[in-house]
């Protein structure tokens, strides 16, 4: 077995097997040792994320798939498999079944499996140097939960890309029941309650998908080459892309089906929130664009204006409820809820540029919501409490917390500079061509995001205290201190790096998006040439529409 074929693997096994160890053995081992375990198992996947991404980057050119794709004509579907690299396979007895745990990267996984590594490393160190009872059994569960992460953007077989994210969620709901704060229990069940009925619909399309294909294996290569040589009768499903999409939609809280998540995250433990709104919740929006959109050709065009309807009530009516929050964890649930219409509004477009904008808004969106939720807790540990009301003038006390905090606000509004500004920016430009009055009305929620965002820097750093607040200001207040300085550098770091070389993400976007996402709307087809970011320029190139011969 080659050494490239053990890189993955060993990003899932470490934090799996460290985990393992505190959780069972944790009690019995010194306070020093279980830290330097867990520290271990933190920094892994993590730096196993760097070198692969380091490795993508480095490798010769490739075409891009899309650069070629929009030649096509309506109606025309192109339907491939891409380059997957760091290819490991291992058999699990279950080969009979199709079911092999297998594993690799491609353009649209790198991101999402680099996401997982970097927001673990973040979530890991904050925990690590946050005071909890039971640390041992705080820091294993955490691990679960990356390994499992981890595992599902790096499997090829989609009854592993499943069950790794299964297997995340039951430590998830563990933290949040033990270890959150007020109504975490509560919180736990309603999580539990909707996130498996979306599993359930999600599991139940996937099942289906498979029989339909007749393929032997569950693997994506496999179900790619069925649906190349499958007539477009044979390729399409309506029934199965609504479990798909009704049931990946519930897991990313798509509205209405969206209560879950604010309630889940202002109960949930900092290093719990990071993880599930900054990567398990990509799960969903992850399996359409690399499952259910190339699988099934053609569904998409028949979902995409529900689907965009679903989206403006995650944009509009959520935003709207943001707006009217008073308690800072609160309002980064419901912001999380908000800015995933964006997401959805990107693959509804039904073109490479919405998917691939898609995709850079999934990995900006995952480090500034993870960076919003940590330095929102570094606020509580010094004010002990999220109302704004009670709140003022924390800048003279906290410079540093302050500038975390307004840097992560700006990255979530969408600032020029972060890399959520880049998927944004591309979801708009998609979203103009499919419906320039939808473009109008999601353009609402990017003045709400503002809104909300400012108020909430204004009223916790700047201003006079409020009377509630003042006896803080009488005693000594610490700044922000190195176990939350370097998890909240470390993703404001990649945000910014990605947000000036948006290339890093984007070429391998360009190379994997496997079909054509192509214009829906019946008066013109719109024939474009662009790289979603092209390496060698800061903005999408596009060629200017032309319509077609009638």
């Amino acid at each position: 077995m080659s050494t490239d074929s053990l890189i993955l693997p060993q990003a899932i096994a470490v934090p799996f097997l460290a985990g393992l160890v505190l959780l069972v053995k944790g009690k019995q081992i010194a306070p020093w040792l279980a830290r330097a375990v867990a520290w271990v198992g933190f920094t892994v996947p993590a730096v196993t994320a760097v070198c692969v991404w380091i490795i993508f980057a480095m490798r010769p050119g490739q075409t891009p798939l899309i650069e070629h794709a929009f030649s096509a004509q309506p109606g025309e579907l192109f339907s491939g498999s891409p380059e997957y690299l760091f290819r490991s396979d291992f058999d699990t007895g279950l080969g009979f079944l199709g079911i092999t745990l297998q594993l690799g990267l491609n353009g649209l996984s790198l991101p999402m499996f680099v996401l997982a590594g970097i927001v673990g490393l973040a979530a890991g160190i904050y925990a690590l140097y946050t005071p909890v009872d039971r640390p041992h059994a705080y820091w294993g569960l955490l691990l679960f939960i990356v390994s499992g992460a981890v595992g599902v953007f790096a499997s090829i077989n989609l009854f592993y890309f499943y069950f790794f994210h299964e297997f995340a969620l039951i430590p998830t709901f563990i933290l949040i029941g033990w270890w959150g704060g007020a109504g975490g229990r509560a919180a736990a069940i309603e999580m539990t309650i909707y996130l498996t009925l979306g599993a359930m619909l999600s599991l139940l399309g996937l099942l289906a998908l498979f029989l339909r294909s007749g393929a032997e294996s569950f693997d994506l290569v496999s179900l790619s080459t069925w649906t190349l040589h499958a007539s477009p009768a044979e390729a399409s499903s309506h029934k199965i892309f609504g479990l798909l999409l009704f049931g990946f939609g519930i897991l990313v809280s798509l509205w209405p089906f969206h209560s879950w998540a604010p309630s889940g995250y202002a109960a949930a433990p900092a290093p719990a929130a990071m993880l599930h709104a900054g990567v398990l919740k990509k799960f969903g929006l992850y399996g359409l664009l690399q499952i259910a959109v190339p699988l099934l050709p053609g569904e998409m065009h028949d979902w995409s204006h529900l689907l965009t309807w679903l989206a403006l009530g995650n944009v509009i009516l959520i935003g709207a409820a943001t707006l009217a929050q008073r308690d800072l964890k609160m309002m980064l649930g419901y912001s999380s809820v908000m800015h995933m219409g964006y997401i959805f509004l990107g693959i509804a477009c039904v073109s490479a540029l919405g998917a691939g904008g898609a995709v850079l808004l999934m990995f900006g969106h995952g480090l500034s919501v993870a960076a919003l939720f940590l330095l929102s807790d570094a606020v509580y540990a010094r004010t002990r409490t999220y109302d704004f009301g009670a709140m003022g003038g924390l800048c003279q006390k906290a410079p540093v917390l302050s500038a975390f905090f307004i840097t992560a606000t700006l990255a979530g509004i969408g600032l020029p500079g972060f890399a959520n500004f880049w998927g944004e920016f591309s979801i708009f430009v998609a979203l103009w061509k499919y419906s320039p009055w939808m473009t109008a009305a999601a353009a609402v929620g990017v003045v709400l995001s503002a809104v909300y965002g400012l108020r909430a820097v204004s009223r916790v750093f700047y201003g006079e205290p409020s009377p509630a607040f003042q006896p803080l200001f009488d005693r000594p207040v610490a700044d922000i201190r190195p176990g939350e300085r370097w998890p909240a550098a470390i993703l404001l770091g990649v945000l910014m790096l990605v947000g000036f070389c948006p290339s890093l993400i984007s070429r391998g976007i360009n190379e994997a998006i496997p079909i054509v996402y192509q214009d829906t709307r019946p008066a013109a087809h719109y024939s474009l040439t662009l790289n979603v970011v092209p390496a060698s320029a800061t903005a999408p190139t596009i060629v200017t529409p032309k319509a077609p011969s009638r």
